[in-house]
């Protein structure tokens, strides 16, 4: 997959992208991540992307111009590429988005500086993303972070295929503890069942650990989780085990 990404600062999406999982897939052309300075379409000597916004008020606000040549270069080279624009006006960006937008045959990233985007930008974007609510400096980040969690999920891209499949939020729930060797550390132990070679316990004891963790860290990803029967009464057990321990 490419990702296009159009920023006042392409030097920003060099070293991230360079190293470990990332960059090994880089290497294998899995996939392409290509930064674009939005002042490549900017008209004038002075090659102008932002202006002073109207009706006044602080700061500067990005040229709608500029962007939208940037887009139509760029979807000329691939016309399925969906556009996405950082803002903090946009939707949260969840695990559930990084895995449908990791069907998308491109993806262009619009990165804003300054007091944001003309609003008729809008009309030339597929949709809006968010990190939470909380302003940076700019849509670089989020467009970082947004490109590693979708990437991850491209075929070939973590050494084994089932790796993003046991993530956290996965299938609407938080991830089992982890553990490795040594099997004491500092007095506590690695839970025998991990130990034990039974696969069957062992995914139960998963399981219901990430019942328990999400009940814990997350209750409300629990009223969206593909929950079955043997989870729905594992967590009433739990409920009700605590409700004994308050009286």
């Amino acid at each position: 997959m490419k990702f296009d990404v159009l920023t006042l600062f392409p030097d920003m999406f060099v070293s991230p992208f360079a190293d470990s999982i990332l960059g090994k897939a880089v290497e294998k052309k899995l996939i392409e991540i290509s930064p674009h300075n939005l002042r490549d379409w900017a008209e004038g000597r002075h090659k102008v992307v932002d202006d002073t916004p109207c009706g006044g008020g602080d700061g500067m606000v990005m040229k709608p111009d500029p962007v939208c040549r940037a887009l139509r270069s760029l979807k000329e080279q691939k016309p399925g590429s969906r556009v996405l624009l950082m803002t903090p006006q946009g939707k949260t960006f969840r695990q559930r988005d990084a895995a449908e937008l990791a069907q998308a045959d491109g993806l262009i990233f619009i990165c804003g500086r300054y007091e944001g985007f003309d609003e008729r930008i809008r009309a030339h974007v597929d949709a809006e993303y968010s990190l939470g609510d909380f302003v940076l400096t700019g849509g670089e980040l989020p467009a970082m972070v947004m490109i590693d969690a979708i990437a991850r999920l491209l075929p070939g891209v973590l050494g084994s295929s089932g790796s993003a499949e046991k993530d956290s939020f996965s299938d609407g729930l938080l991830e089992y503890p982890q553990y490795t060797r040594p099997v004491e550390f500092e007095g506590q132990r690695v839970p025998d069942v991990l130990l034990s070679g039974n696969h069957g316990e062992i995914a139960r004891w998963r399981r219901q650990q990430q019942l328990e963790r999400t009940l814990d860290r997350r209750p409300d990803l629990l009223e969206a989780a593909p929950l079955n029967a043997e989870d729905r009464l594992y967590l009433e057990q739990l409920r009700q085990s605590r409700k004994g321990d308050c009286q």
